[in-house]
């Protein structure tokens, strides 16, 4: 098994580069041993480093209403304080020791702006891109302890929320700037999902994206732990991905070691209850195949992603 989605802070927590030494990174380890994960990727938020923000942020700067524009620099000047080369060096120094990890971040989407951002990662030696949408323009809409954040779910609308979002990720697919659509039915993270009829619509759109730009997706425990109860992707979703042959990974979406590996065998009967066998495995952001098992992790295949 894989846990293919691990953050080093606490998602409230400024990004603290003291944290990330070799002991920490062995106590992951150790965690995701103990529930049968073999290999970890340290994907860390891209808004944290200091040199996203200077790629990213005319995404806020170009909101006309000046109180988002506060609210969004302040949630930047608190989250993006890490240096990207020092944390690249933590990672590969942890591999070089001996320990199952690899090298990635959780890139959010930004309008306009994924080829820069695609510019300043390609310099980097990342095993595996995950690609995330969190930010609907401005509105953090998956901030379930911001009121503000959460008033705009009355204002949007369950429905218009839920086209914008599948339209962002189908943009997000089409950039070629990731490798695993992460948390990919996110828009249901409150518990709110739209009549029926949309959100088959939706399940089509998100498969058919990941299909057609030959990208995995991510079956993650931690819609359990909201109030959407229950893995990303939901089942009608995974089914889909599994008729349109996308590839999975698994992931915990961990913020510290508590959750490491959560529901991993969950995880594992979800993927093979939707007919898989296999999970995907990145290095240097090529695809191989790996079985599903408790045991080691053994490469079946040697295949590159396609490419984009």
């Amino acid at each position: 098994m894989l846990d293919y989605h691990v953050h080093l802070w606490p998602h409230q927590d400024r990004a603290d580069p003291a944290e990330h030494r070799l002991e920490q990174l062995a106590r992951y380890c150790e965690r995701a041993a103990e529930q049968g994960v073999e290999e970890i990727a340290l994907t860390e938020h891209f808004f944290r480093f200091r040199a996203g923000r200077a790629v990213v942020d005319r995404f806020w700067k170009d909101e006309p209403d000046p109180a988002l524009r506060e609210r969004v620099a302040a949630y930047f000047d608190h989250h993006a304080t890490a240096d990207l080369d020092d944390y690249v060096e933590a990672v590969l120094a942890a591999r070089a020791a001996g320990l199952p990890v690899i090298l990635g971040l959780e890139v959010d989407y930004y309008p306009g702006r994924m080829d820069a951002v695609a510019r300043l990662l390609e310099g980097y030696p990342f095993d595996v891109l995950l690609g995330s949408v969190h930010w609907l323009g401005t509105w953090l809409f998956d901030d379930l302890d911001d009121p503000i954040a959460q008033s705009m779910w009355e204002r949007r609308g369950t429905e218009e929320t839920w086209r914008a979002y599948t339209e962002a990720l189908e943009e997000l697919a089409g950039t070629g700037a990731v490798d695993v659509l992460a948390h990919p039915d996110l828009a249901k993270v409150t518990g709110r999902r739209p009549p029926a009829s949309l959100l088959d619509e939706c399940h089509d759109r998100m498969a058919s994206a990941a299909a057609a730009s030959g990208l995995a997706a991510e079956i993650s425990s931690a819609g359990w732990r909201k109030p959407a109860a229950e893995a990303y992707p939901a089942p009608g979703l995974l089914a889909r991905f599994a008729e349109r042959k996308v590839p999975v990974t698994t992931a915990s979406d961990t913020h510290g070691v508590a959750n490491l590996a959560d529901r991993s065998a969950d995880l594992a009967a979800l993927a093979r209850g939707a007919g898989y066998e296999h999970l995907r495995a990145f290095a240097l952001r090529k695809g191989r195949d790996v079985p599903i098992t408790s045991g080691p992790v053994t490469e079946v295949t040697a295949e590159p992603s396609p490419p984009r």
